[in-house]
C-alpha cells in the first residue's frame, strides 16, 4: 500500500486518476497545516507580536487572494475553454460565465468567513470539524437536487453514504459533547453568523461547481483551472470593492468588527504594523490551498458527495496536525478527548471511501471516461 501511494506522490498522473486525488490531496494538507498554524500564532497569547484577529483577517485574506489572481493571470488560465458564447449588454462571453460569477461571489463570503472562524476560541481542530462535515452533508443534499434534475447520471454508493454519516456523527460530537466551560458555540451570535454565512455560499458554490462538471457537452474539455480563474478574479474584485468602501467611511461604531477592519488600513496599531507584512505572507498558504481545494470539489468523474468528503476530511486531518504543533509549541490548547474521538470516526469514514473510490475507479476504466490512462481496473469492492 505504501508502495502505491509513494508512487503516487512522486510520478504525473492523469487527469481524474486515483492517483491524481492522492497528490492533490497531499497539496492541501500540507498547505492547510500552515493555515491553521499561522493564524493561531499571529493572535494568539505567545506570539512575539500579537496582532488583532480583525486585523489579521484583513491582511491574511488580501495575501490569499493576491497570490491566487497573480497566478491566474500569469498563467492565463482566465481564458475559459467553452462550450458555446452568449452576449449579454453589447458583450461576448462564454456562456458559464452567467454562472461562474455568481460563484465567485460566492467565494467572497467563503474567504473570509473561514479564517474569522479559525479566530475563535476553539482549537483548529473543532473549527475544522464544524465546517468540513457541514459541507459535506451540504455535498450530499446536491447529488440529491442534481440526480432529481437529470443533470448527475451517476450513482452515489452506499459506501459514500456511509462516510457521509459518519462525518455528521464526528461534528456532533463537537458540538453536543462540550464540557461545562467550553466555548458554547451554539448560542454565539457571532459564531452562528459566520458559520450560516460559511455554508450558505459555500452551498451554492458546490451546486455550480458540478453543474459545471456534470453539464459539460461532449468533446468539450472540463476546464477546471478556467472555472477557478474567473472565480478567483470575481471574488478579489467584490472583495476589494468592499474594503475600499469601509475603509473610506468613517463613521463605524467604535469597538465594532468593521470599524476595527477600517483602523487597520487607515490606523494599524504601531505594535503589530510590523507584522503586516507576514501576516500577508501567511495569507499565501491558504491561497495556493485555495487551488487544490476547488480542483478536489470538482475532480472528474466523482459525485459531489465524494468530492466533498475528500475535500473536508483531508483539511480536517490537518487541522489535526495544527492543533498539536500549536500546543506543543506554541502553547495552544490540546486536543480533548472528544477532539481525538471526531478523528477516530473520520478515519472510518476514509476507509468507506477507499472502497468507494476502487469501484468508482472501475467503473471510469470500463466506460472510458478517463482519457489516456492505462486500462487498470481495481477490484471490485
Amino acid at each position: 500500500m505504501w508502495k502505491t501511494i509513494k508512487g503516487a506522490l512522486t510520478t504525473k498522473p492523469c487527469e481524474g486518476s486515483t492517483e491524481q486525488l492522492l497528490q492533490f490531496c497531499g497539496g492541501y494538507f500540507s498547505l492547510y497545516i500552515f493555515t491553521g498554524v499561522l493564524a493561531k500564532y499571529f493572535v494568539g497569547a505567545s506570539s512575539i507580536v500579537k496582532m488583532d484577529d480583525v486585523a489579521y483577517t484583513v491582511y491574511n485574506t488580501w495575501g490569499g487572494s493576491l497570490i491566487c489572481v497573480v497566478v491566474v493571470l500569469a498563467l492565463g488560465w482566465y481564458r475559459l475553454k467553452s462550450s458555446h458564447s452568449v452576449t449579454v449588454l453589447g458583450t461576448t462571453m462564454p456562456a458559464e460565465f452567467l454562472y461562474i460569477i455568481p460563484s465567485g461571489i460566492c467565494t467572497a463570503v467563503v474567504i473570509p468567513t473561514t479564517t474569522l472562524m479559525y479566530l475563535l476560541p476553539i482549537s483548529v481542530m473543532v473549527a475544522m470539524v464544524i465546517m468540513r462535515a457541514s459541507i459535506i452533508l451540504v455535498s450530499r443534499i446536491v447529488d440529491t437536487v442534481q440526480i432529481w434534475q437529470g443533470i448527475l447520471h451517476k450513482k452515489v454508493y452506499w459506501q459514500e453514504n456511509v462516510a457521509m454519516l459518519l462525518a455528521i456523527g464526528a461534528v456532533s460530537i463537537q458540538l453536543f459533547a462540550s464540557k461545562h466551560g467550553d466555548f458554547d458555540f451554539i448560542h454565539n451570535k457571532a459564531a452562528m453568523w459566520i458559520l450560516g454565512s460559511y455554508i450558505t455560499a459555500y452551498a451554492i458554490r458546490i451546486y455550480i461547481m458540478n453543474y459545471y462538471k456534470n453539464t459539460r457537452p461532449k468533446g468539450v474539455p472540463q476546464d477546471n483551472k478556467g472555472f477557478f480563474a474567473i472565480e478567483q478574479i470575481t471574488s478579489s474584485s467584490l472583495m476589494l470593492l468592499v474594503c475600499l468602501w469601509i475603509i473610506l467611511v468613517p463613521n463605524f461604531a467604535p469597538g465594532s468588527a468593521l470599524y476595527k477592519f477600517h483602523t487597520s488600513f487607515t490606523s494599524p496599531d504601531p505594535i503589530w504594523r510590523g507584522a503586516i507584512l507576514f501576516a500577508v505572507f501567511a495569507g499565501m498558504f491558504y491561497g495556493v490551498s485555495a487551488f487544490f481545494s476547488v480542483f478536489l470539489f470538482m475532480f472528474k468523474g466523482r459525485t459531489a458527495t465524494f468530492a466533498g468528503l475528500v475535500n473536508r476530511l483531508t483539511s480536517l486531518i490537518a487541522g489535526t496536525v495544527a492543533t498539536l504543533i500549536t500546543w506543543r509549541i506554541f502553547g495552544g490548547s490540546a486536543p480533548s478527548a472528544k477532539d481525538w474521538l471526531s478523528l477516530l470516526v473520520m478515519f472510518i469514514a476514509i476507509y468507506f471511501l477507499g472502497l468507494a473510490e476502487q469501484r468508482r475507479s472501475a467503473e471510469l476504466a470500463a466506460t472510458h471516461e478517463l482519457e489516456n490512462c492505462e486500462a487498470k481496473v481495481p477490484a471490485k469492492a
